[in-house]
């Protein structure tokens, strides 16, 4: 196996296979300290990349400039790679199952072109066992190695939050774990190079594998209880926020409130855990009823806003209603599991013409991805409702007159706020008709 003087000493390349929002982040401070070899599939991303420009805005232009990165679409290039470490997606298929294409492709990839001795770490949210289970013996198949005396493996979950230039690669504790001892050790001196935080050494993969399932699966279902509770404070005519606000007077009480949950991590680990769990016969009611709750609140909030239409008169059939924010978090440009989609689908349903527009998203992304076209802000006119789903920074100059000058009838602006971005008092006082989930 190699050792970790190979790397630091420049004598042997460590490589990283899928360079997005986590791949290319690990890449660029890795190679601060070692000889990089960064490997995408996608030659457009490769060329983005080798122009100077990340589109995610996870790098800036200046590191990405700064950072000494052998860019390739070229799977042999591996083969000179000591450690390899595979950040590619795991996502879920239209039946919530784990869809472990991209997983099981970089398996197979990675497989055939490592070389003796390499150690391939993982990086990708799975289920507790899915690394010595699936990927080693798909390593194995196509190296024609030996698991454990020709190549080993490690995991070391992902911890990048989209967007976030506070909780970053280098401020959070890592978790690392190997196959054995040695890999442990090998990895954590290689972790340890670039995350100031710390290093967290698990016992075993499996231990690792399962610390990061269950990391987003409790923030689901915190975020879960306060769509509930949502719902139920609905019906009896009192406003979520406030309660949340008064709630939140008490030291140890949670600062979670309700909204959509999407994106690549909350909205979809826990499915990996519950498939594993299923397959062992058990069935897990809190967290699939979490899950369950969460996705159906874009559907809700759809509703809501109908509802809320209706109430005031408006002819529903025909009426335009503008949604502000398609992405799944704010101020980010990531479209990936979405849940803005359901209150769009929704609304259709009811006959509305919804116009949509994003101050972060790539329309051409979101109509590849999802068949939407995104208009300009300024496109946005002779609305009979507003819905404000996602709240990036660019929204925060819309005070109430401008939000008023998008409607057909400035006095009876109607405006559904999904995380109470705006300040409620400003807009009832603006006499805005102004509803939050």
């Amino acid at each position: 196996m190699i050792n970790f003087e190979e790397l630091s000493e420049h004598r042997v390349p460590l490589a990283v296979v899928g360079l997005g929002y986590v791949g290319l982040p690990l890449a660029v401070a890795f190679a601060r300290h070692f000889d990089v070899i960064g490997f995408d599939i996608s030659a457009a991303r490769i060329e983005e990349l080798k122009g100077g420009h990340d589109h995610t805005n996870e790098v800036t232009d200046e590191k990405l400039a700064g950072a000494s990165i052998s860019y390739t679409t070229d799977p042999a290039e591996l083969a000179k790679a000591g450690v390899i470490i595979v950040a590619v997606p795991t996502p879920i298929d239209d039946h919530r199952s784990p869809d472990l294409t991209p997983v099981v492709s970089a398996s197979e990839l990675v497989g055939s072109h490592m070389g003796r001795g390499a150690v391939i770490c993982f990086e990708s949210t799975v289920y507790p066992g899915l690394t010595e289970e699936i990927c080693v013996p798909i390593l194995e198949e196509k190296s024609g190695l030996t698991f454990g005396s020709d190549f080993t493996v490690g995991y070391s979950p992902e911890r990048i939050n989209p967007g976030d230039k506070v909780h970053t690669l280098e401020t959070i504790t890592k978790i690392v774990s190997g196959s054995d001892e040695a890999t442990a050790d090998l990895l954590v001196k290689v972790y340890g190079s670039v995350v100031a935080a710390g290093i967290h050494r698990a016992s075993c993969i499996k231990v690792a594998e399962a610390a990061k399932v269950i990391e987003n699966t409790q923030r689901d279902l915190n975020i879960a209880l306060m769509n509930e509770l949502s719902i139920i404070f609905h019906l009896m005519g009192i406003d979520t926020l406030e309660v949340l606000e008064a709630a939140g007077t008490k030291w140890n009480f949670l600062p979670f409130r309700p909204g959509l949950v999407g994106g690549h991590c909350i909205g979809v680990d826990p499915y990996y855990l519950t498939f594993k769990a299923e397959e062992l016969g058990y069935h897990p009611d809190v967290i699939l009823s979490g899950r369950r709750i969460n996705d159906n609140m874009g559907r809700l909030a759809a509703q809501r806003v109908v509802k809320g239409m209706i109430s005031r008169g408006c002819v529903v059939r025909g009426a335009r209603v503008g949604v502000l924010g398609f992405t799944f978090k704010e101020n980010v440009p990531d479209l990936r599991n979405t849940r803005v989609v359901d209150i769009i689908a929704e609304l259709r349903e009811f006959g509305l013409e919804v116009l949509v527009t994003d101050a972060e998203a790539y329309p051409a992304e979101a109509k590849r991805h999802y068949g939407q076209d995104l208009v300009p802000l300024e496109e946005l006119r002779d609305l009979d409702a507003l819905i404000l789903a996602v709240p990036h920074r660019a929204y925060a100059s819309l005070d109430p007159e401008a939000l008023k000058a998008l409607f057909r009838d400035p006095a009876q602006a109607f405006v559904f706020d999904i995380k109470g971005f705006f300040d409620k008092q400003k807009m009832l006082a603006a006499g805005i008709d102004y509803r939050r989930l």
